[in-house]
């Protein structure tokens, strides 16, 4: 199948881009289970501007995917191999570009020595990522009003 999106490193200007795409993706599926509290800590975190710091010095790591120079996926990194954000547009989910962007990022920490990755999981995803390999490595909790799955995958199997 011939792919009609790009993944690739997201450039400076590509930031705010990136984290809109995150917020009407994260409203859409997973605010609602979340408490208010919950929906603002993930808001305050996209707009922190520390994280955004981090990236321009190369130490938060952000991949998009594109279409025609719209950008439909991203996923981020933090601490060289936990998943910080991943999330694909509506109209765009179901393509495989979830899948490839998971993959992307793995490349690059396999790159690195890292030869697992975690993530915290919002149950909307929680199938999403066990189907690309991901295990369970505690139960779901609460943490800040987000509930989340903790997950690991090692990335050598």
């Amino acid at each position: 199948m011939d792919k009609r999106y790009e993944v690739r490193f997201a450039r400076p200007d590509e930031w705010e881009d990136a984290m809109a795409l995150a917020w009407r993706t994260f409203k859409k599926y997973v605010a609602a289970d979340y408490s208010d509290k919950g929906v603002k800590e993930f808001y305050d975190f996209i707009s922190d501007n520390g994280i955004y710091k981090l990236f321009l010095i190369g130490e938060y790591k952000l991949w998009v995917a594109e279409i025609d120079r719209e950008i439909v996926g991203m996923i981020s990194v933090r601490t060289k191999r936990h998943i910080s954000l991943l999330f694909v547009d509506d109209k765009h989910q179901k393509m495989g570009i979830g899948r490839d962007l998971i993959y992307t990022a793995a490349d690059y920490m396999l790159s690195h020595n890292e030869w697992y990755t975690t993530v915290n999981a919002s149950p909307y995803a929680v199938d999403f990522y066990h189907k690309i390999g991901f295990t369970d490595t505690g139960s779901q909790y609460e943490d800040s009003g987000m509930i989340v799955t903790p997950m690991k995958w090692d990335m050598k199997k």
